[in-house]
């Protein structure tokens, strides 16, 4: 059994606690890791906003180094080096459903994990499921953030999307997850790539990754801009107007406005030629959205959704590592901001204050280098 320094959103409190909970030794299908770091991810505002009876457990993005593992557990042995996600490694003859943790805490309540795991925690234990090996040498806190952001973003252009050379994007939302899914753009050999978002400083950020135009919702209306940049001079499409927007154009934020915007800006089809572009959907809505039906239909565009960027972690955190170690990628620049487990309702504060340009991370000990 471990000790582990834990935060805990308690029932009813918006203000998260960290407190020194017992880590049971593992189950057979179970891994005990100590973190190096931990991505903070938006979508964890989403579940802490929401009313509770129970307290929760959050964080589904991390690395660390195992210290013990569960007798079923084949993948995996003690010290090696190893990213955690909450999506389940490698679906392919799996029967078994990963098992979602649970704590006891000090006072005898159960805190439960929405994504199946937790790793704002310096020791985390979980399925084996979401547990996925990585060479001794990785950079570890780079790692963390591959489990969610790198994947979800770029796994949207390259899995989802399945995005081509010379297809044109649009990156709605260019915080951590949307800065992977502009790098995954260029890297695909996409053109143009526009970037959207509020804020300079995360567009200047875009264009370092690979955004060949930026455009700021607060002083254009993005939709119109970026129609204005795609306007085909010898395509028409139903109405008789000329064909503009992007082939694929990914929300990265998910909020009614930004839906719609991805849909609009989707490039309009040929009535009788090609069909229209596709929106998808990264980031994790909270709300309902109308969908524009007119527009669907008329311009035969689609409107679809990415989970975790259509990931699969036993295959695509090699992939993503060996970008990063080639230098075709350096995820590390997404890393804009550190915090240590008790600041986490600043870094909470920050994330939901639009502070945060890229990923922000919390590290844990002397592996956080």
């Amino acid at each position: 059994m471990q000790l582990s320094h834990v935060v805990v959103a308690p029932a009813n409190s918006d203000v998260l606690e960290v407190q020194e909970v017992a880590i049971p030794d593992p189950g057979p299908h179970q891994v005990v890791v100590r973190q190096i770091a931990s991505g903070i991810c938006h979508s964890q505002l989403h579940q802490l906003r929401r009313a509770r009876q129970t307290p929760l457990l959050v964080g589904h993005e991390s690395s660390g180094v195992v210290i013990a593992v569960g007798s079923a557990v084949r993948h995996v042995q003690t010290d090696d080096h190893v990213v955690l996600t909450w999506m389940p490694r490698c679906s392919s003859g799996e029967t078994r459903q990963p098992e979602p943790a649970r704590l006891t805490l000090g006072d005898g309540s159960t805190a439960t994990c929405p994504q199946g795991i937790f790793t704002w925690s310096d020791v985390t234990i979980a399925d084996a499921h979401y547990v996925v090996k990585v060479p001794a040498d990785t950079p570890m806190v780079e790692a963390a953030i591959i489990g969610c952001a790198v994947m979800t973003g770029a796994g949207a252009v390259r899995n989802t999307a399945a995005v081509q050379p010379g297809d044109s994007v649009a990156v709605i939302g260019v915080g951590g997850v949307g800065l992977s899914a502009v790098a995954a753009a260029r890297l695909s050999g996409a053109e143009p790539i526009v970037a959207v978002d509020l804020c300079d400083s995360k567009l200047r950020l875009a264009h370092d990754f690979g955004a060949t135009h930026l455009v700021n919702g607060r002083q254009c209306d993005p939709v119109e801009e970026i129609r204005s940049l795609t306007r085909s001079d010898t395509e028409y499409a139903y109405g008789g107007e000329a064909v503009s927007g992007v082939d694929f154009a990914f929300d990265c934020i998910g909020v009614p406005a930004t839906m719609g915007q991805a849909l609009s800006v989707a490039r309009s089809g040929t009535f009788g030629g090609k069909p229209g572009g596709t929106a998808v959907l990264v980031g994790a809505p909270s709300e309902p959205f109308e969908l524009d039906t007119r527009d669907l239909l008329v311009n035969e565009k689609r409107f679809i959704g990415s989970l975790g960027g259509s990931s699969t972690p036993d295959r695509d955190v090699p992939e993503f590592l060996e970008w990063h170690r080639s230098g075709v990628f350096e995820v590390g620049r997404l890393i804009t901001d550190r915090f240590e487990l008790d600041q986490i309702n600043v870094a909470v504060e920050a994330l939901a204050n639009g502070a945060v340009r890229g990923r922000a991370v919390l590290t844990f000990g002397s592996g956080a280098v």
